[in-house]
């Protein structure tokens, strides 16, 4: 099922009024959206206070066996992948001395 439109279409506007009061009622939309998002954003980035050393610790492994993981991950890619890079790099030289 489709929504139903509350606006009227941009054809059916009738008067300036009725644009001016759509174009309120958008920047009334963006500005509650606005705060919002705001508030998730500074949500995430708020460090948590009841934090136990356990859990420090915890954390503190997960990110070093994240962090050895993708630095293995890279390793082996670029290990994989090598022939390509060289493609674009230095050319043989074909003649002999």
């Amino acid at each position: 099922m489709m929504q139903q439109e509350k606006y009227p279409t941009p054809s059916s506007y009738t008067t300036l009024e009725d644009i001016r009061r759509r174009k309120e009622d958008l920047s009334d939309e963006i500005d509650r959206d606005t705060e919002k998002i705001g508030s998730m954003w500074s949500s995430l980035f708020t460090p948590k206070e009841n934090a136990t050393k356990g859990e420090y610790v915890a954390t503190l492994v997960t990110n070093t066996v994240t962090a050895i993981d993708a630095f293995l991950l890279i390793r082996k890619l670029m290990k994989s992948y090598s022939g390509l890079f060289n493609f674009f790099g230095k050319k043989k030289s074909s003649r002999r001395k």
